[in-house]
């Protein structure tokens, strides 16, 4: 396409020193929007505005988990850009990975506070400003195929995830008298720095891995297949599309693999 499908635009990525936030990031820029980045990794955080550009983006420290922290940076991005049209709720953490019997509630509660929590407090101040401006928004969160199944990943996580989902369709309910919509994408397994820390792989193990179990065969999952999904969910062409969640997992949750018909 030769026109860019977000010019004029004002995004917020959390999360987006690394992993599909970075990806979404720069595929953003690349179409047109000015992206506020905001994470907790600084130092990733001005390498990635150093190579997509100042004029383009910045950054500003927040921990999603704190509500005075991501007020901040909405309201930085107001008084840089004078707007907001988009919120990319992207940060996340995979949380305690032992078995139920063995499960550390106070890890469990932190996963819930970064992953729904701070997804909620986004989502409120990014709606405030929104609302105040009279913008026609979108609000995507990183959700999970976790979200749609159980057993894909630790018990913190899927369950963070499945609340997930559940506020992203609450929220479409409630904003969606203000023309702002609100969706998600659940990704299948992709090699991000938070994956391959999780599961003590390299990027090339934990492909093969997901490869080996994944429905859709001949591709790979790349951070950037997930950044091409919420550029759709950011720009017009997704404009009449709300409270969905968008799974990015080649059939994964739909299709039962085990030995059938196709065999």
């Amino acid at each position: 396409m030769s026109k860019r499908r977000l010019e004029g635009k004002v995004a917020i990525i959390t999360g987006a020193a690394s992993g599909i936030g970075e990806a979404a990031a720069r595929l953003f820029a690349e179409n047109g929007a000015l992206v506020v980045i905001a994470d907790i990794q600084d130092e990733l955080g001005h390498q990635v505005v150093a190579s997509i550009g100042p004029h383009k983006s910045c950054y500003k420290h927040c921990d999603v988990s704190d509500e005075k922290q991501v007020q901040a940076v909405v309201d930085y991005t107001i008084d840089k850009y004078n707007h907001l049209d988009i919120l990319f709720s992207n940060a996340g953490i995979c949380g305690p990975t032992g078995g139920l019997l063995d499960l550390d509630m106070g890890e469990f509660d932190n996963t819930m506070a970064i992953n729904v929590r701070g997804a909620a407090i986004a989502m409120k101040h990014a709606a405030r400003v929104m609302m105040a401006s009279q913008i026609r928004g979108s609000i995507i969160c990183t959700a999970s195929i976790a979200a749609c199944v159980g057993g894909v990943g630790p018990h913190a996580y899927t369950t963070s995830k499945h609340a997930l989902v559940g506020l992203v369709r609450s929220a479409a309910g409630e904003l969606g008298k203000h023309g702002i919509r609100v969706n998600c994408i659940s990704p299948f397994g992709v090699a991000t720095p938070l994956a391959c820390s999780v599961t003590n792989v390299g990027p090339s193990e934990l492909e093969a891995n997901c490869c080996a179990v994944s429905n859709l065969k001949g591709l790979v999952l790349k951070p950037h297949h997930l950044a091409e999904a919420a550029l759709f969910l950011a720009s017009d062409e997704s404009s009449f599309i709300s409270g969905q969640n968008l799974s990015i997992d080649g059939g994964f949750t739909v299709v039962n693999n085990s030995p059938g018909f196709y065999q």
